[in-house]
């Protein structure tokens, strides 16, 4: 018998790791910080009226090749293996894997981020999503990123959760539109776990919830800044907060287990009412 599935779909930037990617390898090889470097996206996006990750990925080009560094998808990978993650994020994936096993539900992760997909497939954790969708550029003969083929901004993440929902995983695959029976799915948005930060995860963390799934807002532990995911719990955006520690046993994992096994129980039921609709 078909395993139930379960898709968890994670947000990147400060929720698997405590900052921006680009603030580890990318920022110091251009040696520029966060406030500079997206202070002056946020003039350029305001003058161009202009959509942001658009801007953020065009200065990433060019403010590198101003320093002489070409970006390739090798140099965004490099700069990709030096982001750090949050404690117990690098065990996370087989521990969360193994529970599912145990109660008879297969687990399946996604990623789904603002941030740029080569240097997230350049960290220690890229192995363990099933798919990853992520900003992508395109690159020339030589290898070097010259202009965007995939840019993911906060209001069509969403389209990537449909796409987990169907199974029409490929970001180019138009059969997203086609109408498909509920039961057909892939994964039923009321077998997702959505875990995010922030404001512009909200039309993820929605939708995932408006379809009976469940999301999660997490916070850094060290600072204990829970004050935005505390006001998306008060205004009804989320449905739990948690701070973002990955490891064994903390309350995270504890959290995620328990809806893991509600969701196992909610399919049972399904399954029951479905057998018996169908006896005679």
């Amino acid at each position: 018998m078909k395993l139930p599935t379960i898709a968890i779909c994670y947000d990147f930037d400060s929720t698997l790791s405590p900052n921006e990617m680009q603030s580890y390898g990318y920022f110091k090889a251009l040696n520029t910080n966060s406030s500079e470097f997206w202070g002056k996206s946020d003039i350029m996006v305001e003058e161009e009226k202009a959509d942001r990750i658009l801007i953020n990925m065009y200065r990433m080009i060019n403010e590198a090749l101003a320093k002489g560094i070409v970006l390739t998808r090798e140099k965004l990978q490099e700069f990709g293996s030096t982001v750090e993650l949050f404690d117990g994020v690098e065990t996370w994936f087989d521990r969360i894997n193994e529970f599912g096993k145990s109660i008879g539900v297969k687990i399946e992760h996604y990623l789904v981020s603002s941030g740029d997909k080569e240097m997230i497939l350049g960290t220690k954790i890229a192995k363990y999503f099933k798919k990853i969708y992520a900003c992508t550029y395109l690159y020339d003969d030589e290898g070097k990123a010259i202009w965007p083929t995939i840019s993911v901004n906060y209001t069509n993440k969403t389209q990537f959760l449909y796409r987990i929902n169907k199974g029409c995983l490929d970001e180019y695959d138009d059969s997203i539109n086609d109408i498909m029976d509920k039961d057909a799915r892939n994964v039923p948005f009321e077998n997702m776990i959505y875990i995010g930060d922030s404001f512009t995860d909200i039309p993820c963390m929605r939708l995932v919830m408006n379809n009976g799934g469940k999301a999660i807002g997490v916070y850094n532990p060290k600072s204990k800044n829970d004050t935005k995911v505390k006001n998306l719990l008060n205004n009804n955006k989320i449905n739990f907060i948690a701070p973002a520690d990955y490891s064994k046993g903390k309350m995270l994992e504890i959290l995620v287990k328990e809806i893991i096994k509600g969701m196992k129980i909610n399919n049972n039921l399904i399954t029951l009412t479905r057998a018996q609709k169908n006896s005679k």
